[in-house]
């Protein structure tokens, strides 16, 4: 999981951060610079590294079954723009991995190239006017997926978003 350095939605990371957990997959979360962030609601957490260092993370061996990003006000700041993240999500794309992005973090994988179809329209509109200058095709649905990819609309679809991710991973909730 990929997070902005500060101001991420703290609904999207900890709604999927907590399916994850239920169903005992790992997930390590990753910033920019791995230092403590700030959600948008402005509680701290700290995330297990930084980006650049997504390959040399304990537990992890090879590629992550699944790569997501968070997103929030801080992700234009710290996401839109980052040099190593589409790298990242294409190389991941490729080898098979999930991928997936919620609202405003939806812009990175429209910049990675990485949209064919149709994508969630997000919440914030910064992220709305950045995917309309991308000639992003956004519709009014809370999740949407494409094969190996997910996209959400943001916090308020995170159940349905996480679930989307964890069937992909052939993971089935436990009744």
């Amino acid at each position: 999981i990929i997070i902005p350095k500060s101001q991420f939605c703290d609904k999207e990371l900890y709604g999927l951060r907590s399916a994850l957990k239920q169903r005992g997959v790992h997930g390590v979360i990753l910033s920019k610079s791995g230092q403590e962030a700030r959600g948008m609601s402005q509680e701290k957490f700290q995330p297990d590294g930084m980006i650049i260092d997504w390959n040399k993370q304990s537990g992890v061996h090879g590629k992550y079954h699944a790569v997501v990003l968070i997103g929030g006000k801080g992700a234009k700041k710290s996401l839109w723009d980052d040099p190593i993240v589409p790298q990242i999500l294409t190389d991941h794309y490729r080898a098979g991995s999930v991928i997936g992005a919620m609202g405003s973090a939806l812009v990175v994988l429209m910049a990675a190239s990485l949209v064919t179809g149709e994508i969630p329209l997000p919440q914030e509109a910064d992220a709305r006017k950045e995917l309309e200058s991308l000639r992003a095709v956004c519709v009014d649905i809370p999740v949407t997926s494409l094969g190996s990819i997910v996209f959400g609309q943001g916090a308020d679809s995170v159940d349905e978003f996480s679930q989307t991710i964890l069937d992909l991973m052939k993971i089935s909730e436990v009744s």
